[in-house]
């Protein structure tokens, strides 16, 4: 490395009472890949948004090659070359792939846009970074995995040389993390600087130079990666040792949910295929994948969202093929959606008014078509609290909370009820590394306490640490099921890649 390609010196920033950085200071050298690390609302992705001009810092300064950032200008940012993968999407989902790569990138006069360029230098890029998509497709037809894959192309195409990688594998399976890590470690060599978040210590142990860690908004710790350790960067993030629980064996009970022959289609990505499974009481049914391959479909018709054109589901011995989200929902089925923003909250509203959505039905917290509030509120406040939901009051704008904050709040309106079934959707995706913990530790109470639990997970050790049996979807079919226990790397890789004949029925 030479000298510093990104400075910060002193960035402070507040949002009302909160603050979110707080006299932050550090530098990034050329051809470096720094990690940020820290909690949910530690002030990591308020940080780069200051960097990228979304934010202005209330004092403090950003220096690129030395020369002074204009603050709160994105267009400033990207002509100094840096680029960022934002940790939610900011995608036109009516705009094709293509669309929304090199949109602001070309004169809005321009007679002529170089679309055959620009696809086929997408297509290279796609190839080169082992983040399959097709340009043309339109992204509200895109998996969430395929859309972090657009994120990302995005930011590459306008040949940044300082890249902000925010959560940027959270929702890649790991060998297409490990490949764009190695991909981006090979062009740190001809000078490209990195800043990534991420809460997967595995990764930033594998892929960064150095560690910077926040609490609080401040930098609490500084670490070169060959010195530290993934458990001395754990403690240090959240200030205490953490350990995940083990799931301990537990006897299931009767099918509570199953899908006969599932077929879903869609117009991009992977449908369901005749997809066939049962989760039983007390069990937890993983089901393991590339993301694209018919999760999303999945997660959808568990939820009412989509209906199945074949096939049959059924819940209790009661057909719920056709059921509406509310049907289910009144039945005791929690949703924990892959989406957060578009399926789990609505931003605008208070924490208390998207911790009772759902459940407006219930005579507790409405009468005669009235919300009662007091009630409401009070039911907020015991999830704020039971399940640490940071930077959080019954009042708080729930777009104002933290991605992880945000996932917290779904999590807990879902698991407070004691539902019968519960779909687990990604539920740990963008969570610290205690956060995880302590969602792994509801899930596995869940079970304990009779629930019927469906974990589509695209991290292979989250799958095997918490079902009791694993599936494998691989372009809408689902392989037989392999007990949890009995499922090494290898087999599970296996069955991910459509291999299933060395698979044994359970």
């Amino acid at each position: 490395m030479t000298g510093p390609v990104l400075e910060l010196n002193r960035i402070n920033k507040r949002f009302g009472a909160l603050v979110a950085n707080d006299d932050v200071s550090f530098q990034l050298g050329q051809g470096e890949i720094l990690a940020l690390l820290g909690e949910n609302g530690a002030g990591k992705t308020t940080l780069m948004n200051i960097i990228f001009g979304h934010y202005t810092a209330d004092s403090g300064e950003v220096r690129v090659n030395g020369r002074l950032l204009s603050p709160g200008q994105p267009r400033a940012a990207i002509a100094a070359g840096v680029g960022m993968v934002h940790q939610h999407f900011t995608l036109a989902g009516n705009l094709t792939v293509l669309d929304n790569i090199i949109i602001g990138s070309e004169p809005l006069l321009r007679p002529d846009s170089r679309r055959h360029e620009a696809d086929a230098k997408i297509r290279n890029l796609s190839r080169t970074f082992g983040l399959p998509v097709d340009p043309a497709a339109r992204v509200g037809d895109l998996s969430v995995g395929e859309r972090q894959r657009v994120e990302i192309l995005k930011a590459l195409y306008r040949d940044s040389r300082i890249l902000i990688l925010d959560e940027p594998t959270a929702v890649l399976a790991r060998p297409e993390a490990e490949q764009l890590f190695k991909t981006l470690k090979g062009m740190t060599a001809n000078g490209l600087s990195i800043i990534f978040i991420s809460h997967k210590l595995h990764e930033v142990m594998a892929a960064s130079s150095r560690v910077v860690v926040l609490r609080g908004g401040r930098v609490v710790a500084e670490r070169a990666t060959q010195t530290t350790s993934a458990a001395e960067l754990a403690e240090v993030m959240v200030g205490r040792s953490v350990k995940r629980p083990t799931r301990e064996p537990h006897a299931s009970g009767r099918p509570v949910i199953a899908a006969s022959d599932l077929c879903v289609s869609q117009a991009h990505g992977a449908g369901l295929d005749g997809a066939t499974f049962e989760v039983r009481e007390g069990e937890i049914l993983g089901i393991v994948g590339v993301s694209g391959n018919g999760q999303a479909a999945l997660g959808r018709v568990l939820s009412g969202v989509a209906h199945a054109s074949a096939g049959e589901l059924t819940f209790q011995g009661e057909d719920i093929t056709r059921l509406s989200p509310r049907g289910l929902i009144r039945r005791g089925i929690g949703r924990i959606p892959e989406d957060r923003h578009a399926e789990g909250v609505i931003g605008d509203l208070a924490v208390w008014e998207n911790a009772v959505l759902e459940r407006l039905d219930s005579s507790v917290y409405s009468s005669w078509g009235f919300i009662r509030r007091t009630e409401s509120r009070s039911f907020a406040a015991g999830l704020i609290s039971r399940f640490d939901i940071r930077g959080a009051t019954p009042a708080t704008r729930t777009r104002q909370l933290s991605g992880g904050n945000m996932q917290k709040l779904i999590l807990g309106r879902n698991l407070a009820t004691a539902p019968k079934f519960i779909l687990a959707n990604q539920p740990t995706r963008g969570l610290d590394e205690g956060a995880i913990a302590a969602v792994h530790a509801e899930l596995l109470a869940a079970r304990s306490a009779g629930a019927a639990i469906l974990l589509i997970s695209e991290d292979l050790d989250e799958a095997v640490a918490l079902s009791d049996r694993i599936q494998a979807i691989v372009k809408g079919r689902l392989s037989r099921p392999v007990v949890a226990g009995e499922a090494d790397a290898r087999m599970l890789g296996l069955m991910m890649a459509g291999v299933w004949e060395e698979n044994h029925a359970v």
